[in-house]
């Protein structure tokens, strides 16, 4: 009897094992996002302070974007984000713009190591200023004329840790 009880146990033991070790393989139970809120919270913040400096532009200040591409994009996201925001920022010169852009919600949504990817919600606004308009007198006076236009964006980049910082590794528009 303690012959098949020691069998029995035994094999139960070998069985919780395996069973451990697949629980441990599931990719959900290494992605530190859903562990490390600290570490999770670092990579938000950085990563929203980032999305906002780099796309949004000033006409009148085209050295704070030149700085935000150089400092904050690595790898194939500095071809990536050349390809999305040439052409708005050869219309926002033209017509003398001001895009900002405002992260409203952000979510990691893994972690493994140095790289994560983050879901990011944005609003931007653009306000143009070369545009003219009759003036309220109606003595044939100019004056400068607002147009704003506003959109909602979501994307998701990829980032990597260097230095101490996270990195925009890679940007993902969803196929748009």
């Amino acid at each position: 009897m303690l012959c098949l009880l020691t069998l029995v146990l035994g094999g139960f033991a070998g069985w919780a094992h395996a069973r451990a070790e697949d629980l441990r393989a599931d990719p959900a139970v290494r992605n530190t996002a859903l562990t490390d809120a600290a570490r999770t919270s670092e990579i938000k913040g950085q990563t929203e302070k980032a999305v906002a400096a780099l796309f949004s532009y000033d006409h009148a200040d085209p050295a704070a974007y030149e700085k935000a591409t150089k400092t904050l994009l690595t790898g194939k996201a500095v071809a990536q984000h050349k390809a999305l925001l040439d052409a708005v920022r050869t219309r926002a010169d033209q017509q003398k713009a001001v895009i900002t852009t405002t992260v409203t919600d952000s979510a990691v949504e893994r972690v493994d190591g140095d790289r994560a990817r983050v879901l990011v919600y944005a609003d931007q606004s653009s306000v143009s200023t070369a545009g003219t308009k009759a003036s309220a007198s109606g003595k044939g006076k100019q004056s400068a004329q607002d147009e704003g236009t506003y959109a909602g964006a979501m994307f998701a980049v990829d980032v990597l840790r260097r230095d101490g910082r996270w990195l925009v590794s890679g940007i993902d528009t969803f196929g748009r």
